[in-house]
């Protein structure tokens, strides 16, 4: 291997997956998504989803033996950050009080929670451990305070989106032309299982929609819906707390209203004369395109650019309806699915390159340059 390139493997662990990559510089070598069956992750039904890490990083050894790569070899390694408080956008070394406060899971059990441990663990093997990272967890907040408040005083909004992959995008998109992300003015549609929809200004993510309770509906979850009729629904007897929050954010969108999760599914169903599948998809696209019109608004009607990413940025069909709506804000670039590993890995290579300074949590402290 030619002096200065750098061998970093990125890690995703996924509900019932773990989707990783060996890239030596900005190439992949090695790609593997492991999956998960109902046999195996069934010994882990009720118990903390961090009980799973020695099993998933056995397999991820495994792949790389398999494949020829020593772990050795490895210079970083780069996880999904998981549910950790609010933080700066950047790269984070993995340290102890990032694991304890992951451990805690004060904001929640995710499967995203694990990719801290996994790239420890494999650097700690690799006798790298400071060269372990996460970069921009979903808890990136770099907002005004005015964009926390939600009308009531015991209801605080909360920037939780997908940071990753939005940021990723944006710093893409500002190299292919030659700027500085810094500079430019953008509007970035992560249009996934759940649809975040960011508006970025000096670098920092300055607003965006979190898809958990707000913003446009999306394949599974039902965005935001009217307040007054949600407390009604949680108040009639019908539902516990649990199958409340299932109906909002996994049976949402369009399965609440045509029975599949499946966009493909639902366009071969509007092409065979469904009119109730337009009727919803379109609804969709409408919902979208209002929220690109309320963060152009956040930049003073002053944008850039206008980017659409994720994997229903795979359907032409949803670009089109979104650029003839949207397209008078800023010219429109699309950038489909979400390559979450290759944005781990850009991440981790600045840091190794020097191009920015890698972070650290500390906790009871805001994260800070080292």
């Amino acid at each position: 291997m030619p002096p200065g390139e750098f061998r970093i493997l990125a890690i995703n662990p996924g509900s019932a997956s773990t989707k990783m990559a060996l890239y030596v510089d900005e190439r992949a070598e090695f790609v593997k998504n492991i999956r998960h069956s109902d046999a195996e992750m069934a010994q882990f039904h009720g118990r903390p989803i961090l009980d799973q890490q020695q099993f998933r990083s056995a397999q991820i050894e495994a792949a790389l033996t398999e494949a020829g790569h020593k772990v050795r070899e490895l210079h970083a390694v780069v996880g999904r950050g998981g549910l950790l408080p609010a933080l700066a956008s950047g790269t984070y070394v993995v340290n102890e009080e990032m694991l304890e406060e992951l451990r805690l899971a004060r904001r929640g059990e995710h499967a995203a929670n694990l990719g801290a441990f996994l790239a420890y663990d494999i650097a700690q093997k690799a006798r790298i451990q400071t060269q372990a990272y996460v970069v921009d967890p979903v808890s990136v907040d770099e907002w005004p305070e005015c964009a926390r408040l939600s009308g009531s005083a015991l209801l605080e909004r909360q920037c939780l989106s997908h940071a990753l992959n939005s940021k990723a995008v944006a710093k893409r998109y500002a190299r292919e032309r030659g700027e500085r992300y810094e500079s430019l003015r953008l509007i970035v549609a992560h249009l996934g299982s759940g649809i975040s929809v960011s508006a970025h200004e000096n670098g920092l993510m300055v607003d965006v929609t979190n898809s958990r309770e707000e913003g446009a509906f999306s394949t599974e979850r039902a965005g935001g819906v009217p307040a007054m009729q949600l407390v009604d629904l949680c108040f009639s007897g019908k539902y516990t707390q649990k199958q409340v929050e299932g109906l909002l954010f996994r049976e949402g969108g369009l399965y609440s209203y045509l029975g599949t999760k499946d966009l493909m599914e639902v366009e071969r169903r509007i092409a065979g004369g469904e009119a109730k599948a337009k009727t919803v998809f379109d609804a969709m696209a409408y919902q979208i395109a209002k929220e690109i019109g309320a963060m152009a608004a956040v930049l003073r009607g002053r944008v850039d650019a206008v980017l659409f990413t994720g994997g229903m940025a795979h359907s032409q069909r949803l670009v089109s309806l979104l650029t003839e709506s949207v397209s008078w804000i800023a010219p429109i670039t699309v950038y489909p699915g979400e390559d979450e590993l290759q944005a781990l890995v850009e991440g981790a290579l600045r840091v190794l390159r020097h191009e920015e300074q890698s972070r650290t949590l500390a906790l009871g402290c805001s994260a800070v340059e080292i």
